[in-house]
């Protein structure tokens, strides 16, 4: 999440750019389905090793509903969802990266603050 928040701030039209290349990919529609399934599971896992174990396990059932979700939506709708978003938020990519940095060294923290704190 971090890597991609860089991005967004840094090199937001380029961001924007390699979702629509992405979305052309054969693989794209079930990548975006086994990763949030992957992701997902993993939240819900480990919930309880974290210092907010509520916070990731609602983090990982949603991710784990939006990929049964994506499941069932047909391949082409997603493609046209995730172009129509990239055009249409590529000049939002600067400010949702910036929100999205902090965001993800809160969870990095959230996820591994407990053992730090232990120490």
């Amino acid at each position: 999440m971090l890597l991609f928040s860089l991005m967004m701030l840094f090199r937001p039209y380029a961001f924007a750019q390699g979702i629509i290349n992405f979305s052309e990919q054969p693989y794209f529609h079930p990548f975006e389905i086994i990763s949030r399934l992957i992701a997902g599971g993993i939240f819900v896992a480990y919930a309880t090793d974290t210092q907010f174990p509520l916070l990731f396990k609602v983090i990982g059932l949603v991710l784990l509903l939006v990929g049964t979700g994506l499941a069932l939506t047909p391949a082409n709708l997603h493609k046209k969802f995730a172009v129509q978003s990239a055009v249409r938020c590529k000049n939002y990519f600067r400010l949702i990266g910036m929100a999205s940095v902090v965001l993800s060294f809160a969870l990095i923290y959230a996820a591994v603050g407990h053992v730090i704190d232990q120490q």
